[in-house]
């Protein structure tokens, strides 16, 4: 029994599911499911704050050097590498999810349990990704499974954020896998019906302004870049955001001064702008930056005779591209029919993720969900129930080796 990039997904996956050793693997899911939840803690139990992923990174190591995969490494940007070498290395498909959280050095990421429910931090998004990694690749393992081509599994830094998809950016740009890699699947949150194949673009901006300051009452008039901040948010949150092709805007975080009675020398936000299309996207981009400049001239042009004008700067601190694997590709369709011969109903969506980069340099790339259900994601309530998790790992499972293809 053999497959390959170019055999039929439906006839692929039936064939895979004729194998006894494939069906013993896909077991081997629902019976290690308490095994998979205790790995999960323990990787949601050590912290991955934005740009601090290294312990986290070096844990992934050591398991798959356990799991006796081969090239294992933490690379220049701090991602974690492991090689589950086929016969060759043509296909070879990335299998990922991301290191890093949102939150922010000093956060409790101990892991509570309430019955079947997990709670910390990071918990689903994306403690429930790398905890299917770590279990798809032990699966292959403990299974015996051969392949024909080759899975590289990669553990990336710098999902979340300003981290600006730094991890798989490397990847795919600098790293010595960056011209080698044939398909791209990163799991990241819950869920088995959603196939995450349109990339969803984005900008995030730092805005920040500086003056003299002064005294609120002796100095009035003086140009205060908090205003001058109230100014920009209340044009952006002004902006008719069409519902088609969804178009958000966020002021994620606001700064500055330091006494109520002071006219602060300096203030900052930083700004999420997305968008389902591209052109929708420079549209608010430059609305945006267009009301910033107007939101200042504002500002400085009530001063005083003779008071200094704000200083402004603006810096872009994400650039997410967009793009789509179409819904005719291999890994597309191999995701689908897996979703359906486990009995869910498949679902495309748009999101912003790993594989935005992929999608964007012409590579076939999707996110999964790795099972189960989740909620009160990027706050310190957040929760994970791993219930049925197993249905997503097999269907992962049987998507990676549909597009490897086993021996002849």
């Amino acid at each position: 029994m053999s497959s390959s990039l170019k055999t039929s997904p439906g006839q692929n996956i039936r064939e895979l599911l004729q194998s006894g050793e494939v069906i013993a693997a896909l077991d081997w899911f629902t019976r290690e499911a308490d095994a998979i939840t205790r790995e999960h803690i323990e990787i949601c139990s050590i912290p991955a704050s934005p740009f601090q992923e290294t312990a986290r990174a070096e844990y992934l190591r050591d398991k798959f050097l356990e799991l006796d995969l081969t090239e294992v490494e933490i690379d220049a940007e701090g991602n974690t590498i492991g090689l589950l070498k086929g016969n060759s290395l043509k296909p070879l498909i990335v299998v990922s999810a991301h290191l890093d959280t949102v939150f922010p050095p000093g956060t409790d990421f101990t892991v509570r349990r309430d019955g079947d429910i997990l709670l910390a931090p990071g918990i689903s998004d994306d403690g429930c990704g790398l905890a299917a990694v770590v279990a798809i690749a032990r699966a292959f393992r403990k299974n015996n499974i051969n392949t024909a081509g080759s899975v590289l599994f990669v553990c990336t830094v710098g999902e979340e954020g300003e981290g600006n998809l730094r991890g798989v950016r490397h990847l795919f740009t600098k790293s010595r896998w960056a011209k080698r890699v044939d398909a791209f699947l990163s799991f990241d949150g819950p869920g088995i019906d959603r196939i995450t194949n349109r990339a969803l673009g984005s900008r995030r901006y730092r805005v920040e302004l500086h003056g003299t300051g002064g005294h609120s009452w002796g100095d009035f008039g003086i140009p205060n870049p908090v205003h001058a901040l109230g100014r920009a948010i209340a044009r952006l949150a002004a902006y008719p955001a069409p519902l088609e092709p969804r178009t958000t805007f966020n002021v994620g975080r606001i700064a500055g001064g330091t006494s109520v009675n002071a006219i602060p020398t300096s203030a900052s936000m930083e700004v999420d702008l997305r968008s389902a299309d591209d052109a929708e996207l420079r549209r608010i981009d430059a609305y945006f930056r267009r009301t910033l400049g107007q939101s200042v001239d504002e500002e400085n042009g009530e001063r005083r005779t003779g008071d200094a004008t704000l200083d402004v700067q603006l810096k872009l601190i994400g650039e997410r591209p967009s793009g789509e694997t179409s819904p005719e590709s291999m890994i597309v369709e191999l995701a689908q029919e897996a979703t359906s011969l486990l009995g869910r109903e498949a679902r495309l969506d748009q999101s912003s993720t790993d594989s935005n980069l992929p999608i964007s340099i012409g590579i076939p790339a999707i996110t999964l969900g790795a099972g189960g259900t989740s909620g009160s994601s990027h706050t310190l309530d957040e929760w994970y129930d791993p219930r049925d998790r197993d249905m997503s790992l097999k269907r992962g499972f049987l998507l990676i080796l549909g597009m490897v293809g086993t021996p002849k």
